[in-house]
């Protein structure tokens, strides 16, 4: 199998994505989570039950909260070694370019990690606050065409520029293999 260049990972916060939903493509579950299969569809009951389910209001990140989780996930990539080539912190997802030995679901765990050990050194929120959706969408990136269109998703395909980072271009590696 070939090994890619990079991966563009997407998380979202808690609450704010839930199955049923009728925003965007929709939502991706455990039916739902092959790659090319459809999203989950709009489901007003599904989604009634999901918000039911919740055991804390949705979590939105403010510039603050947006700060401290863009600058956690710099720091760790620099930490570790690992070439971020593009992050954009929403108000309710994260979207990362990144090229890691690592596999991806534990990359994004890594991540979301040191942003809520941050978040919680800031006291910006609780500790025991639940911040992240359970998973998140982890793309293999095997070309470097695809890698640029994801870097360029990231940082203009978003909206209004929140708390972003673009590796400089003499800051790109080549992708290291495993």
């Amino acid at each position: 199998m070939a090994t890619p260049l990079a991966y563009f990972l997407t998380w979202t916060t808690y609450g704010t994505w839930l199955h049923g939903t009728g925003k965007g493509m929709g939502s991706v579950d455990a039916k739902h989570n092959e790659y090319g299969t459809p999203f989950v569809e709009p489901d007003s009951g599904r989604l009634q039950k999901e918000q039911t389910a919740m055991s804390q209001p949705a979590w939105l990140m403010d510039p603050p909260r947006r700060k401290v989780v863009r600058d956690a996930i710099i720091g760790i990539c620099s930490e570790k070694g690992w070439n971020l080539r593009a992050l954009h912190v929403r108000t309710n997802h994260v979207h990362v370019v990144v090229q890691a030995d690592r596999e991806p679901g534990r990359l994004m765990s890594d991540l979301k990690a040191r942003a809520s050990r941050e978040l919680n050194r800031a006291g910006l929120d609780e500790p025991t606050r639940k911040r992240w959706t359970r998973h998140g969408s982890t793309l293999h990136l095997f070309d470097a065409k695809t890698v640029e269109e994801k870097i360029r998703y990231t940082i203009d395909g978003q909206g209004t520029m929140m708390e972003w980072y673009k590796a400089p271009p003499s800051q790109e590696k080549e992708p290291r293999t495993k």
